[in-house]
């Protein structure tokens, strides 16, 4: 079947509210239609199911003109603040028969169509390579700590080692998760026991998830730091 794209949108976000469909920076429709407009544009994407429970979010998908484009209504108990990702990685999972499925986020606005298709690539590639599956993340090469110390570089060592010769770690942005449809259902999971990590740069990883996660992106978008790959 190719890739699908599975695109959650639930309404009552509590952290940023209505951050789906939000205007932001000129677009009127917020984030919704920076992700769908960027979607769309891929040429690798061959599918989008755009799963809510939010009228608004609805409205604006119906005004979208493409046959690639499904709007899939999702029952109030897989759409509230209690759902586990869990939970909405087994129903993803049993929306597709078959094929490869793309989790995506309205919340990474910098992912553009290029993006995309460089990770589709990037997960094909890397398939005959023996990874079974693609996520995106951040590399992180500061000084990191837990309750117990360092984590990342051994103080008995060098103190206060060059940040460039630290062993990096890695944080999940949610930007994209890539795997067949087979992971979602016998690993229950949106990635499979061998995830080949694809490295994104600040601004691409970027993750709106609070406030003022959103005020910062509109200031990157408003003033063209941060570039969605959509012509205005």
């Amino acid at each position: 079947m190719g890739i699908t794209c599975f695109l959650p949108c639930r309404k009552g976000s509590e952290r940023v509210p209505k951050k789906n469909i939000r205007p932001i920076a000129g677009y009127g429709s917020g984030l919704l239609e920076i992700k769908l407009n960027q979607l769309l544009a891929s040429r690798r994407i061959d599918h989008i199911i755009l799963s809510t429970n939010d009228p608004d979010v609805i409205a604006y998908a119906r005004s979208v003109a493409s046959t690639r484009l499904e709007i899939r209504a999702r029952a109030e108990e897989l759409a509230s603040s209690s759902t586990s990702t869990d939970q909405l990685i087994e129903f993803a999972g049993a929306q597709v028969e078959q094929g490869d499925l793309l989790w995506t986020h309205v919340t990474s606005p910098f992912i553009t169509a290029g993006h995309y298709d460089d990770m589709i690539d990037m997960y094909l590639r890397k398939r005959e390579e023996g990874y079974d599956s693609l996520m995106s993340v951040n590399e992180l090469r500061g000084f990191l700590w837990n309750d117990a110390g360092p984590v990342n570089y051994d103080r008995n060592v060098e103190k206060w080692p060059r940040t460039q010769t630290l062993s990096p770690l890695y944080e999940i942005n949610s930007a994209v998760f890539l795997a067949p449809v087979d992971v979602y259902r016998n690993c229950h999971d949106r990635i499979g026991k061998t995830p080949y990590k694809y490295v994104l740069d600040k601004i691409q990883g970027f993750d709106i998830d609070w406030e003022e996660d959103f005020r910062i992106a509109e200031a990157m978008l408003s003033t063209g730091i941060g570039k969605t790959g959509i012509e205005k």
